[in-house]
C-alpha cells in the first residue's frame, strides 16, 4: 500500500498569539502534554512498524509541534526508515534548527512547511532561520496568511529568500479579494489563484479516503480533517476495508491540505514530489511554478 497520512494529535499549545487562529498563547496542561507525547509515539511506532506498505507524513497540530522533543525526535527517527517516502510537519519555525543536523534525521526524506506570522517573531530572526535551512540542505516552503498588513513583510522576505525557495500565500479564511488584490499576492506566489477561492468539491473524485487518510491521537481514522465521518482505527487495522475510492460529500474545500488531493485540480502535478510539504516541482520566483491551469479552477 502506498498511503498519505495526515496526523493530528492532542496538542493544541502554541507560542503565539495569532489573532485569527483559535489556538492562539493556549497552554496544554502537563496531562495534556503527556497524552499527546505518548499518542504521537504510538503513532510513530505503528509507523515504524509498516515496512509492506510505503507511507508519507505529514503532522499538522493545531499548536506548534517542534518545540515540543518529541515531535523533533519522531521527524528524525521515521525519516531514518526505507519505507518513509517522506515525513514533513507544519511549523512557525519558532524552535532551534540545529536538530536537523545533529540528531542524525535523513535529510532526503525530511521536510518542513514554514509559515511567517508578521507581529508574532521578528522578521530577522525568521529569515535567519530560514537561511539556516537552506544552508543545510532542508527541504522546506514558506508562507504567509494573505492579510493586507501582512504584504510589505511579504514582499521583503519573498526578495531576501534564495530564489528556489517557494513563497506561497494563503487566503484569508472568509476574506474576499478584489482583482487588484488578488493580483498583488499573485505577484509573489503565482498558485494564489488556487487558495482565493474555496472549491466546489461535493460529488468530485478526491484521492482522501483511498491513498490519503487523516488520523488523530486515538488511531480514529477519517477521509480527511474535514470530514467527521469514521473509517475505522489505525491501530486494530480497521481502517484498510474502508479504503476506497470516494467522491466529496461537501459543498467546497476551502483549505490546501484538502483540496490539494482533488482529483479534478492539477495539483499533484504542480507539487509533484512535494505535495506533503508544499514545495512545487519547478519552483518559484524567477522560475515557472507550474503549470498553473487557471482553467481548472472552480
Amino acid at each position: 500500500m502506498d498511503l498519505t497520512l495526515l496526523y493530528r494529535g492532542p496538542l493544541a499549545s502554541c507560542d503565539y498569539d495569532c489573532p485569527y487562529c483559535p489556538f492562539a498563547k493556549r497552554r496544554d496542561s502537563s496531562e495534556q502534554l503527556r497524552a499527546d507525547r505518548a499518542a504521537l509515539e504510538r503513532f510513530t511506532a505503528w509507523a515504524a512498524a509498516q515496512t509492506g506498505d510505503r507511507l508519507s507524513v505529514l503532522f499538522t497540530p493545531w499548536g506548534e509541534g517542534l518545540v515540543r522533543s518529541w515531535y523533533r525526535r519522531a521527524l528524525t527517527e521515521l525519516s531514518r526508515l526505507p519505507h518513509i517516502r517522506r515525513v514533513a510537519i507544519q511549523t512557525n519555525l519558532s524552535c532551534r534548527t540545529d536538530w536537523l543536523t545533529e540528531g542524525g534525521a535523513d535529510l532526503a526524506a525530511l521536510a518542513l512547511w514554514c509559515t511567517y506570522h508578521p507581529g508574532q517573531t521578528p522578521y530577522d530572526r525568521f529569515l535567519a532561520k530560514c537561511r539556516e535551512l537552506a544552508a543545510a540542505g532542508v527541504r522546506f516552503s514558506v508562507g504567509v496568511v494573505g492579510f493586507p498588513e501582512h504584504l510589505p513583510e511579504a514582499r521583503r522576505l519573498r526578495a531576501a529568500l534564495p530564489p528556489e525557495v517557494y513563497l506561497w500565500v494563503n487566503a484569508a479564511e472568509g476574506r474576499t479579494y478584489t482583482d487588484a488584490e488578488a493580483a498583488r499576492w499573485t505577484d509573489l506566489d503565482p498558485l494564489f489563484p488556487y487558495s482565493r477561492h474555496p472549491h466546489r468539491s461535493a460529488g468530485l473524485p478526491c484521492r482522501t479516503g483511498e491513498s490519503v487518510i487523516s488520523v488523530d491521537g486515538d488511531g480514529t481514522v477519517r477521509r480527511c480533517h474535514f470530514v467527521r465521518a469514521e473509517l475505522g482505527n489505525l491501530y486494530d487495522g480497521s481502517y484498510r476495508r474502508a479504503l476506497r475510492p470516494r467522491a466529496c460529500p461537501l459543498a467546497v474545500c476551502d483549505c490546501h491540505i484538502g483540496y490539494v488531493h482533488l482529483e479534478t485540480l492539477p495539483l499533484y502535478d504542480v507539487f509533484a514530489g512535494g505535495v506533503l510539504e508544499r514545495v512545487p516541482a519547478a519552483p518559484s520566483q524567477g522560475q515557472q511554478v507550474g503549470p498553473l491551469r487557471l482553467d481548472v479552477i472552480p
